[in-house]
């Protein structure tokens, strides 16, 4: 299983980010898929959820509004379009295949900073 997770950098304040998560080694259209992310020094946090065909979605409260998940089943693919970033979004994001975070990507560094 690969879950390679790409699209962070820098980015000002209110500004925008589209993450990408290519998916690997099983049935990606199978799978509820997941965006987590780990600020410096704070714990795991799940950002947002879909569901296999993309019926549901789930949003954390502080990213609620603000970000959007989807996937494309034919690409393989999870995204995450980030808009209205704010400091405190700044974070390594993780795409993962369950909601414990145990098959995950290493992620990609998102700093919003000015």
């Amino acid at each position: 299983v690969q879950l390679q997770a790409s699209g962070g950098g820098l980015v000002q304040p209110g500004g925008s980010l589209k993450l990408s998560c290519a998916a690997s080694g099983f049935t990606f259209s199978n799978y509820w898929m997941y965006w987590f992310r780990q600020a410096p020094g704070k714990g795991l946090e799940l950002v947002s959820r879909i569901t296999t065909r993309s019926s549901t979605t789930f949003y954390a409260d502080s990213v609620k509004g603000r970000f959007t998940i989807s996937r494309d089943n034919t690409k393989n693919t999870l995204y995450l379009q980030m808009n209205s970033l704010k400091p405190e979004d700044t974070a390594l994001y993780r795409c993962a295949r369950d909601p414990r975070a145990a098959v995950a990507g290493e992620g990609t560094l998102v700093t919003v900073s000015s």
